[in-house]
């Protein structure tokens, strides 16, 4: 079974996302904030990440950033889930090497399912 971390602040999405998930058949990891995200990427062996990019204390970018600098974990697909639309934030995590950036509102849940099968 594939493992997914979800990084999401908003309990209500990431209740919805967990349990949307988890019903692909995926095993999901879920936390609110970039440095639990971190700790968990250490401590457990994840396939692909969910990423929000404004989240309490440090950025989605901030974790981005942090994770390319643990070499373990660089091969690790990463989907950035967000409302934040802003161009430059866009292609900070671009060159980040992120996967996708995805506007929230303009997915329904089974997309995002079916994006993230894409890269599992």
């Amino acid at each position: 079974m594939k493992t997914i971390l979800l990084i999401e602040d908003e309990t209500i999405l990431g209740e919805m996302y967990k349990d949307k998930f988890s019903q692909a058949g995926l095993k999901v990891i879920w936390t609110k904030q970039a440095e639990d995200g971190l700790k968990i990427i250490k401590e457990k062996n994840i396939d692909l990440i969910v990423l929000d990019i404004l989240l309490p204390q440090e950025s989605g970018i901030f974790f981005l950033e942090k994770m390319k600098k643990e070499s373990k974990m660089t091969s690790v697909p990463v989907i950035v889930f967000s409302n934040y639309d802003d161009p430059e934030t866009k292609k900070r995590a671009f060159a980040l090497e992120i996967k996708e950036y995805l506007i929230k509102t303009n997915y329904t849940p089974e997309q995002i399912v079916n994006t993230i099968k894409k890269y599992l």
